[in-house]
């Protein structure tokens, strides 16, 4: 298994876009987070939420290679199957289905840091630690706000055992500890 700080170095060399790194940060927090609840490997979990999106930099024309491209480099890394295999399903468009826990966890972790960051964005002094819980529950429902954050990701979180009100607390507990890096 890869440890994190190869995992750091991996997504620097495969991904220069700021905003997409910052993703992948705000993915890992939030991995983090629901491996701790769920008592699943945080550090694997928290890895496998910041190398998600590694491979954007040559795939984002062709989103059916996506995830795929990086479940490739990481297997050469020795990443198990069993990771690789939840980076494609994360991504709808590889045809790779969502069946674990773990495959569930990290499609609705890495879909609610888009909603989060757009919440924060619209509070006066732009930070994650400001948004409120039941704010994350209103913009849920309004489909024109953060128009390409999957509702239906996020709420995946309760076919990986979360219950939604708990998993948008965990994600922005998890998001708030690194708003810094997160907000730049």
């Amino acid at each position: 298994m890869i440890n994190l700080e190869k995992a750091h170095i991996l997504l620097n060399q495969h991904l220069s876009n700021e905003n997409l790194r910052r993703h992948c940060l705000a993915s890992a927090a939030v991995m983090k987070a629901v491996a701790r609840r769920l008592g699943q490997p945080e550090e694997d979990w928290e890895i496998l939420g910041l190398l998600h999106d590694m491979d954007l930099d040559t795939t984002r024309d062709d989103m059916k290679r996506h995830a795929r491209v990086a479940a490739e480099i990481l297997k050469t890394e020795g990443l198990p199957e069993h990771y690789l295999k939840a980076i494609m399903a994360h991504n709808e468009e590889t045809g790779v289905v969502r069946e674990t826990v773990l495959d569930h966890a990290l499609a609705a972790s890495e879909s609610i840091t888009g909603l989060i960051v757009a919440c924060a964005m619209v509070y006066p002094d732009r930070k994650i630690s400001s948004v409120k819980a039941k704010s994350i529950a209103k913009r849920m429902k309004e489909k024109h706000f953060a128009r390409s954050v999957s509702r239906e990701n996020i709420l995946e979180c309760e076919k990986a055992g979360v219950p939604f009100e708990e998993f948008v607390d965990l994600a922005l507990s998890a998001m708030s500890q690194i708003e810094n890096e997160l907000m730049q």
